[in-house]
């Protein structure tokens, strides 16, 4: 039993081992049996039939219909079947990605012949290259492409398409930075070539401006729109932009900057057909509408223009006054570096030089007629303003003497600036003024010029010198003068009182002696009066008294009233001898002492 139970043990242990092996080789061989294949999310699988089907016809690389070799339908991610081993091999590729910022170029390896006239592969449906099928089916051209991959991630079936990416650049023969979008900045244009499409017609420089591209950025439709190939007329302004290298080239070049002062006159070498807008009266040029090729009638303000330096030239102008110098120095504008000064022969014979300079203006909307006829302002420098300034100071010199020039400078310098202003008048140049600076005449002349000059300065200075001997001299006599005014203002003052006094004298006297007149008749009057009272009181005390003692009483009466002493003060008796005179003046001195000055004086 317990043998038995061994036996049926052992045989089923070896049966269940026949059975996961049995298993196991099944689950090997299920894959192979059913053709299956797993794809994985980050794969595409490429199918590579390896017998089978009608051969491919020469010249072609991809199978569209079964045929041995690279089969143009992919395998998706996912579990696939009947992709049995022995008959196909199945590539599992990764998926090509684009970095955000950059484009992928795209190589076909089957597909139609691409035409002798173009270079690139002609875009076609096919999902951006992620159906090979429809790329064939629907004509797409064997070689580079036109197309482009932008950042993203794509399925590409790579038996048939080489994508060129940043990473595998260098691999084909290019520079990464080929392959990043083509950034444009603020202040720049970006001036196109294009290497494919039809060539430009006989006569022209750039290819006419078409529609519907998106900035180059659809390659296939410039195509369609017939864009020609090489310099184009339309430029790129600020930006970034998917361009094909292969089939654009971009030459950046700064905005064309006007600055304040001036304007750009815009010569264009392409445009529609010429039609001359100056008018009938413009004879010496013509002038043509914006987007036209010549000259264009409106010229361009102060700013930054974005132009096609390719194609146009742009002469700037200046607005504001020019000053040109016919001497040794030169202006910052640097106009008038070949100008000098201007060599002339006066009426005498005599070859000296002039400094002229002149100041012209051209008005902004003048400028495209100046260019429309000289071309440049240097131009007009060399080629008008020198023949017609320089001839004219030659052609004036001849009638006038150097010293003509030398003395009455200002009335040649009048004659000068009508004369160039007509000038330059038929040229639409405002002549401003002309101004003569230096002029340098003959050593010899100015010599004897000196010499002359030197003898008249030394006359004037004698006479000033004689002038001023005389101017002093007076000064003296007016110093002098000055000096005793003050006794003659006193002196004549002076006569003045004196000859008042004197009046005052005159009248003073004539008073008195009026008065006197008068006084003397009222006291002749008086006294007469006086002894016929006198008289008549004498007679009548003679009459009285008699005569005698009348007399006796009137001698007594005046020796009262005049104080006639009879008796002396002080009596000297000159008997014995001079003892009497000592005591008379001793009697005298005590009578002083005692008596007062008023008696004194009396005494």
């Amino acid at each position: 039993m317990t043998t038995m139970l061994a036996e049926i043990s052992g045989g089923t242990l070896i049966t269940a081992t026949m059975v996961g092996i049995t298993l196991i080789v099944l689950l090997l061989l299920i894959p192979l049996l059913s053709g299956s294949v797993m794809i994985q999310e980050r794969q595409v699988g490429i199918v590579v039939k390896r017998f089978g089907g009608r051969p491919l016809e020469p010249g072609r690389l991809i199978a569209l219909a079964g045929e041995a070799g690279y089969q143009a339908d992919t395998l998706a991610p996912g579990l696939h079947f009947g992709f049995w081993r022995w008959q196909y091999r199945v590539i599992k590729a990764p998926v090509t990605v684009v970095p955000q910022g950059e484009i992928a170029l795209v190589v076909a390896a089957d597909g139609a012949a691409i035409p002798t006239e173009r270079i690139l592969g002609k875009v076609v449906e096919c999902d951006k290259f992620q159906d090979a099928r429809k790329f064939l089916a629907n004509g797409g051209e064997k070689g580079r492409q036109l197309g482009i991959l932008t950042g993203g991630t794509y399925r590409i079936n790579e038996a048939l398409f080489t994508v060129v990416t940043s990473a595998t650049a260098a691999e084909n023969g290019m520079d990464a930075s080929q392959l990043l979008l083509h950034h444009i900045a603020s202040d720049k244009v970006g001036i196109v070539t294009t290497l494919d499409g039809q060539p430009i017609a006989a006569g022209e420089i750039a290819g006419a401006e078409v529609l519907g591209h998106d900035n180059f950025q659809s390659a296939q439709a410039f195509l369609d729109a017939g864009g020609h190939r090489g310099l184009q007329e339309q430029i790129l302004l600020s930006g970034m932009w998917n361009l094909n290298p292969w089939f654009v080239q971009v030459e950046q070049v700064p905005m064309v900057e006007i600055p304040i002062g001036r304007v750009g006159v815009v010569i264009s070498f392409v445009g529609k057909a010429h039609e001359d807008v100056s008018g009938v009266e413009f004879k010496h040029g013509d002038l043509v509408n914006v987007g036209h090729k010549g000259v264009w009638v409106t010229p361009l303000y102060p700013g930054k223009h974005p132009v096609n330096t390719r194609i146009m030239k742009v002469e700037t102008v200046p607005t504001t006054n020019i000053v040109l110098n016919w001497a040794s120095r030169t202006e910052a504008h640097n106009y008038d570096a070949k100008l000098s000064s201007i060599t002339v022969r006066s009426r005498d014979g005599f070859a000296f030089n002039l400094d002229v300079a002149q100041i012209i203006h051209v008005g902004a909307l003048d400028a495209p007629k100046v260019i429309s006829r000289v071309g440049s302002m240097q131009n007009l420098v060399d080629h008008v303003l020198q023949p017609i300034v320089g001839n004219y100071f030659r052609n004036s010199a001849q009638d006038y003497t150097v010293l003509d020039f030398l003395c009455a400078r200002s009335e040649r310098q009048v004659e000068a600036t009508g004369h160039i202003r007509a000038a330059l008048a038929a040229y639409d140049v405002q002549a401003i003024d002309t101004l003569i600076g230096d002029i340098n005449p003959p050593a010899e002349l100015m010599q004897t010029q000196t010499e002359r000059k030197i003898a008249e300065e030394q006359r004037a200075t004698y006479e000033m010198q004689e002038a001023a001997q005389v101017q002093r001299q007076q000064l003296v006599r007016q110093t002098s003068l000055a000096d005793i005014q003050h006794q003659v203002v006193g002196a004549e003052q002076g006569v003045s009182i004196a000859e008042l006094t004197a009046n005052a004298a005159v009248k003073k006297a004539t008073g008195e002696a009026e008065s006197t007149r008068l006084r003397a008749m009222g006291e002749a009057e008086a006294i007469r009066a006086t002894g016929q009272a006198k008289a008549e009181a004498y007679r009548a005390g003679v009459e009285a008294l008699g005569v005698q003692s009348y007399t006796v009483m009137q001698l007594m009466q005046t020796v009262g009233e005049r104080n006639v002493r009879i008796v002396p003060d002080v009596a000297v008796n000159g008997a014995g001898g001079s003892p009497g005179l000592v005591d008379g003046l001793l009697g005298v001195m005590l009578r002083n002492q005692h008596a007062g000055p008023e008696e004194v004086k009396k005494g």
